[in-house]
């Protein structure tokens, strides 16, 4: 029985990853899989690998665990960035590790453990495609807050607003979780991308 690993992702705390995870884990039941382990983070897809603490958890474990295949929903969970998207895939077939895309249905090894080229050579364009939305996307943004206020708006935080502890404890919940473990301030803004400050604010409801 090919032993798999699950990883969902999405871009915001606001977002969530069932459908990705119940999808996958009925695509793992259906093809008798064993699944001996799921990460999930929320997390932008544009950030660096060593910027995603549950991606590094992931690599980590293939590395010191019996892993035949990672089961992702679609490109862009893995990565938004062409380059980081290519160095995972590369990373995990130097390992013989096979990534099978739920959606697209592309599975990066052959049954003999060999590369499949024709998924190496489809996975490539999307991950040009995946990285090109996101200049256009944040293109569109930038010429939206431009266009805004030259309209006289203003964009940002409203004078005097401030978030109640619940909101901030939910909003980052992942950040929290860090801190109880110990982690300094410094090492959990690296991993999280949130600044110091924040942190330290974050530190006065643990």
């Amino acid at each position: 029985m090919a032993k798999v690993v699950i990883y969902a992702r999405v871009s915001t705390a606001t977002q969530d990853y069932d459908r990705q995870l119940v999808e996958l884990r009925e695509y793992a039941r259906k093809m008798e899989y064993d699944v001996v382990a799921e990460f999930t983070e929320k997390v932008s897809g544009a950030k660096k690998v060593e910027e995603r603490a549950q991606m590094m958890e992931l690599l980590s474990f293939v590395e010191s665990n019996k892993v035949d295949k990672v089961l992702i929903y679609e490109c862009s969970r893995l990565s938004r960035r062409a380059v980081d998207f290519l160095t995972i895939i590369e990373h995990l077939t130097a390992m013989k590790v096979s990534v099978y895309i739920l959606q697209n249905g592309l599975e990066t090894l052959l049954p003999n453990g060999q590369p499949n080229p024709i998924a190496q050579l489809v996975m490539g364009i999307l991950a040009q495609f995946n990285s090109m939305e996101r200049s256009l996307i944040r293109s569109r943004m930038e010429s939206g807050y431009n266009h805004y206020r030259q309209q006289g708006g203003q964009v940002g935080r409203k004078v005097g607003y401030r978030k109640s502890e619940e909101q901030m404890k939910a909003d980052y919940a992942k950040e929290i979780q860090l801190l109880k473990k110990g982690l300094s301030l410094r090492n959990v803004s690296a991993i999280t991308n949130t600044s110091v400050n924040t942190l330290r604010k974050l530190k006065l409801f643990l």
